[in-house]
C-alpha cells in the first residue's frame, strides 16, 4: 500500500474525518511520526479548501498503533492567500497529535529569490546505502520508503557513528509513487536521527514538536535531504532538515524538537 492510500482520509460531517493508521508504517510499534502527521495534514487540507501546506507544526501527544483514527478541524482564518486551520487526531482511546496549519496554493506563488543554501553532495543513489526494513532495525516503516544514505554518514549502523551529528541521503516514495507537498512531511521525518552518528549513548529519542515549511511543489524524481543538529543540551536535542528536488530547488524545511531519554 502506498503513501497516498495509507494516508487517505474521509469526511464524516462539517469539521470532521476518519481514516486508519496502517500497519508497517512504524518504529519499534509505533506509528513514524511523520506519517501520522501526513494523515493529520490531508484531513487538514480538506478543512482549508487549499492543495498545499505552506507551514505545518505537529505536538506529538501519545503513540500511535495501527488501527482507526478521526480527526477534528477547525479553521481559524481564510483569507486572500492563505488559510489557517487547526486539528486534533485521535485513536479510540486518547488524542495522538495536535495540529496547526497554513495551507495555500504553492502552484500561485511568486516573488524574489535569493538562495545562499545548495543541496548536499551526495554519490549517487547506487553508490549510497540503502536502508532496508527488518523486523527490529531498521525498522518496518524503511520498508515503505526508499533511504540512500551517505556512506559517510551510515557508520552508525555497523558500530561505528561518524562522530558528527548529521544525516544526508536520497529519498523517494516506493513504486515510484509520485511525491506531493503532502508528501513532503513525511520526508521531514523519514531518516535516521542524528544523534546516532554523535557518539553518544542514545538510542530513542522521541519527538515532542515538529514543524515543517513547505517551499515549492518537488519535481519527479530522488529528492535530496540532509538533517542537522547542532545542540544536545538538558534532555532535549533539534534536528534542522533541508529538502532539494532533481532541479535543485529548496522545497521543504523542517526543524524537529526531541526528547533525549535519560539513561539506566
Amino acid at each position: 500500500m502506498g503513501l497516498a492510500d495509507a494516508t487517505a482520509v474521509e469526511r464524516t460531517g462539517e469539521s470532521s474525518w476518519r481514516g486508519a493508521i496502517e500497519g508497517g508504517w512504524d518504529i519499534a510499534g509505533n506509528a513514524n511520526g511523520g506519517y501520522l502527521l501526513t494523515i493529520a495534514t490531508r484531513a487538514l487540507v480538506e478543512a482549508a479548501g487549499r492543495p498545499d501546506p505552506a507551514t505545518v507544526t505537529a505536538h506529538f501527544l501519545a503513540p500511535g498503533q495501527p488501527g482507526p483514527v478521526t480527526l477534528e478541524a477547525t479553521v481559524a482564518r481564510s483569507g486572500r492567500r492563505f488559510t489557517t486551520a487547526t486539528g486534533l487526531l485521535r485513536d479510540e482511546r486518547r488524542p495522538l497529535l495536535a495540529v496547526l496549519g497554513s495551507f495555500t496554493e504553492l502552484a500561485a506563488a511568486e516573488g524574489p529569490e535569493r538562495v545562499d543554501g545548495r543541496p548536499p553532495d551526495l554519490p549517487p543513489p547506487e553508490d549510497c546505502v540503502a536502508v532496508e526494513a527488518t523486523d527490529s532495525f531498521p525498522p518496518p516503516f524503511m520498508g515503505r520508503v526508499d533511504l540512500r544514505l551517505h556512506p559517510e554518514d551510515a557508520g552508525f549502523r555497523t558500530g561505528a557513528p561518524s562522530g558528527e551529528p548529521l544525516v544526508r541521503g536520497w529519498f523517494r516514495l516506493r513504486d515510484d509513487e509520485p511525491v506531493d507537498t503532502v508528501a513532503l512531511l513525511l520526508a521531514a521525518d523519514a531518516f535516521p536521527p542524528t544523534i546516532f552518528n554523535a557518539r553518544l549513548p542514545v538510542a530513542w529519542t522521541p519527538t515532542l514538536e515538529l514543524t515543517v515549511h513547505v517551499r515549492a511543489r518537488p519535481a519527479p524524481g530522488w529528492l535530496r535531504c540532509t538533517f542537522r543538529t547542532r545542540y544536545v543540551s538538558e534532555g532535549f536535542l533539534e534536528e534542522d532538515g533541508e529538502v532539494w528536488d532533481p532541479t535543485g530547488r529548496l522545497v521543504a524545511q523542517s526543524r524537529q524538537l526531541a526528547l533525549v531519554p535519560r539513561q539506566g
